[in-house]
């Protein structure tokens, strides 16, 4: 039991510090095409943010799952890379379809993924939310006549 909580904890803190890199390098990119990002036309650039950020989450979010398959394939839970990508998948995105299960000494790896697709997911809702507010406030402000 102890085994599968150390392993399942590195991999949730894994799992969260590259959902971390992930969005610090997003918010860079956002940040760095701030003044673009305030000129007219706004709502384009703005569905833009919308596409890039979905995709780079998307990408994150495929990584993580990736990580999770690779550990249970190393750890020779399935007899295959892809029912590991398969189990990784439905747990992580909490779907547990229950057609594929861990052997009973490991079966809280699957608790754990699906906790971290959990909270990758609210996390990653947030975010969306949060970036596109930030953008939408900035080209507010930027129609605002300059006081002075």
């Amino acid at each position: 039991m102890f085994t599968q909580i150390a392993v399942g904890s590195f991999m949730l803190v894994a799992s969260i510090a590259f959902a971390a890199l992930t969005f610090w390098l997003l918010e860079h990119f956002l940040t760095q095409a701030g003044g673009w990002m305030t000129r007219r036309p706004h709502r384009p650039k703005l569905v833009m943010a919308l596409i890039v950020s979905s995709i780079a989450i998307l990408g994150q979010v495929t990584v993580s799952v990736w990580m999770w398959a690779g550990l249970l394939w190393w750890l020779d839970l399935f007899g295959s890379l892809e029912l590991s990508v398969y189990f990784a998948l439905t747990c992580f995105t909490t779907l547990g379809f229950g057609d594929v299960l861990l052997p009973q000494e490991w079966r809280l790896l699957g608790g754990l993924a699906a906790t971290n697709g959990l909270v990758n997911i609210g996390v990653v809702t947030a975010v969306m939310v949060e970036t596109l507010r930030f953008i939408r406030m900035n080209q507010i402000q930027a129609l605002r006549p300059k006081a002075g």
